[in-house]
């Protein structure tokens, strides 16, 4: 990961109260006291959320049949990587490469992640819970970090500024079997049934129309606007400045200080990417100790679990075989499904992961499921 250098002269965003969307909020955001993860006393902006917000549509998700269309879906296999709009077609093409999720009446297989796994590959689509609330934390005076934060499979993000939260990349069908489907705007439900983004839903549609894929994305779309902050404190930017121009020195994370308004100081900010899913790959600021909980029963978040729809320790979110490997090798389950992510997910060089594991090739080799 490259270095990222914050010249002295640059300032530091700040989350402000009331950027937030009235309709997503349950109660005022408070400043109150935290503390950072490297130890460091800190002021936080501290807010509580809906489920999702009242004026939000999402959906759909999976469809019912493969007659019908459902959402979108990043597929990062071999075999023509890309985003799809969920359909017969790309069910299809998804069967071809192993997962077969619907029958022979082309009925699709969803779970709702709310019990047992009844199928070997689903199309995944959790109950929303009206019930349940996020309550988030944001440094109030961003500190940078001394090295990036890399951001890994359902790696908390940020969150927008209309409330709804905003994760890393969804698992992949490769890595788990199962297909957590996205909306449109590029976000799902969480098994704990609360509605999160994975992808910068104010900047989707272009990049969406360029992969072929015509979206209905209810998010009004700018380019140039704020669309929410980091968990670090640092405003995320659709992939142009607020004056239309093109971002100029991005670093490893897609940020840079540059002026927001014409003649102002310099600002550390995020910018979306042109690409899908176009988030930070990684953060360079400092985020706050217990900067996300829930409500909910499961879920990240929750006092039950940590994992995302098909995530690493949700409900499908191991990947097959990994339980024995991960005690073949000697370490826990978690560590070695977010090393394997680190190096690549599922095409990661296997010595890369032995290495950050401390154990041989040749172990990690065989203790690993054979790959499709």
């Amino acid at each position: 990961m490259a270095a990222v250098v914050l010249s002295a002269p640059a300032a530091m965003a700040q989350a402000e109260a009331d950027g937030f969307n009235p309709s997503a909020l349950v109660g005022e955001p408070q400043r109150v006291a935290c503390t950072l993860e490297t130890g460091v006393e800190a002021e936080c902006l501290e807010f509580t959320v809906k489920y999702k917000p009242d004026d939000l549509e999402i959906g759909p998700f999976c469809p019912a049949t493969i007659e019908e269309a459902g959402g979108i879906w990043h597929w990062t296999g071999q075999e023509a990587p890309g985003v799809y709009r969920i359909d017969g077609g790309f069910l299809a093409f998804l069967a071809e490469q192993g997962y077969v999720m619907y029958d022979a009446e082309g009925t699709v297989f969803i779970d709702d992640l709310q019990g047992e796994r009844r199928y070997d590959n689903a199309c995944l689509a959790a109950a929303q819970a009206e019930e349940v609330t996020v309550t988030m934390r944001l440094p109030l005076s961003p500190v940078m970090a001394e090295t990036p934060t890399p951001l890994g499979t359902v790696a908390k993000v940020g969150v927008g500024l209309d409330g709804v939260p905003i994760f890393a990349d969804a698992p992949t069908v490769e890595a788990t079997g199962n297909m957590p489907a996205l909306d449109d705007c590029g976000g799902h439900v969480d098994p704990g049934g609360w509605y999160h983004w994975h992808a910068t839903a104010s900047d989707i549609t272009g990049l969406l129309s360029a992969a072929g894929v015509e979206s209905a994305c209810a998010v009004p779309q700018d380019p140039t606007a704020q669309f929410g902050y980091a968990f670090d404190g640092f405003a995320l930017y659709g992939h142009l400045e607020p004056d239309g121009s093109t971002p100029v020195g991005l670093d490893a994370c897609n940020g840079h200080a540059a002026p927001l308004q014409e003649g102002g100081a310099p600002v550390y900010h995020y910018h979306a990417s042109e690409e899908f899913p176009n988030l930070p790959g990684c953060l360079v600021g400092v985020v706050a100790e217990g900067n996300f909980t829930t409500t909910a029963a499961q879920g990240i978040g929750s006092a039950g679990g940590q994992g995302g729809p098909g995530g690493p320790n949700g409900p499908g979110g191991v990947p097959p075989g990994f339980d024995a490997a991960a005690e073949a090798l000697g370490v826990p389950v978690e560590t070695l499904v977010r090393a394997v992510q680190a190096a690549g997910g599922p095409q990661a060089a296997l010595a890369d992961v032995a290495e950050a594991l401390g154990v041989s090739e040749a172990d990690m080799r065989a203790a690993l499921p054979a790959r499709r």
